[in-house]
């Protein structure tokens, strides 16, 4: 079986996040970027699933050559090789392009990715990708199981879950409970600087969508306090400043 997993290079939620040019930018400089916490998950389940010769883990990122270092921590996970496809992943139609673009000439049986990127929280890649290469896709994925060519999913719902089949190849977007993410070790570390990384050309998308501003949170208000029997008083406050009643 040939699994392709869908990484995105992600700033660390400890990273303090700026924008420049008057808010038309993001601001890289001084930011820490890591793999995608849910594409880890991906990643763990798919070399949970290729485990014992079953099949081969490939991962895919679109980016420019600085996120190479995120796909080598990819490979030194457990992925066989990689591939790059090199441009700026300007929104999720575009990569989602990319990836489809990839795998219609290098078929997989299963794309995982994860149910979405800690920055942009779209959720869009994955459903995009299974329309464009027209096969099933479910997401938020909380289990995966392989039987020959058919797969059993169960997803998260509202009130509840949802347990699925259908055949493959499909898409599939993991939440958490997939596996637990697997932290690199010294032998894959050593061996990841040899794997193989494909470096593509990105194909030509039609630009649908445009960021026009980025902008920061409003802060925090001061905390008001207000006595237990003043329920009045609280009443206003939430009703004329608040506004929330």
């Amino acid at each position: 079986m040939r699994i392709l997993v869908c990484i995105s290079n992600v700033p660390d939620t400890t990273s303090k996040i700026t924008f420049a040019n008057d808010g038309t930018a993001f601001n890289t400089a001084g930011v820490q970027f890591i793999v995608n916490p849910y594409d880890e998950i991906a990643l763990s389940k798919a070399i949970d699933l290729a485990e014992g010769g079953k099949g081969t883990v490939t991962v895919i990122n679109v980016g420019e050559a600085s996120t190479e270092a995120t796909i080598r921590k990819a490979l030194a996970t457990g992925a066989d090789d990689a591939v790059r496809v090199d441009s700026v992943p300007r929104d999720a139609w575009f990569v989602a392009n990319q990836i489809a673009d990839y795998v219609k000439s290098n078929p997989f049986d299963l794309i995982l990715t994860g149910r979405e990127s800690i920055d942009y929280n779209g959720a869009q890649v994955g459903a995009i990708v299974a329309e464009l290469l027209n096969i099933p896709s479910i997401s938020i994925a909380k289990k995966i199981d392989i039987e020959g060519s058919n797969a059993t999913v169960e997803r998260e719902i509202e009130g509840g879950k949802e347990i699925l089949t259908t055949s493959l190849p499909m898409v599939v977007g993991t939440a958490e409970g997939v596996a637990e993410p697997k932290i690199p070790n010294m032998r894959g570390i050593m061996s990841a600087r040899t794997k193989p990384l494909q470096v593509i050309p990105a194909v030509e998308v039609p630009q649908l969508s445009h960021i026009t501003k980025y902008e920061s949170p409003a802060p925090r208000g001061t905390v008001k306090m207000v006595d237990a029997g003043e329920v009045e008083k609280l009443v206003g406050l939430l009703h004329d400043e608040a506004k929330v009643i």
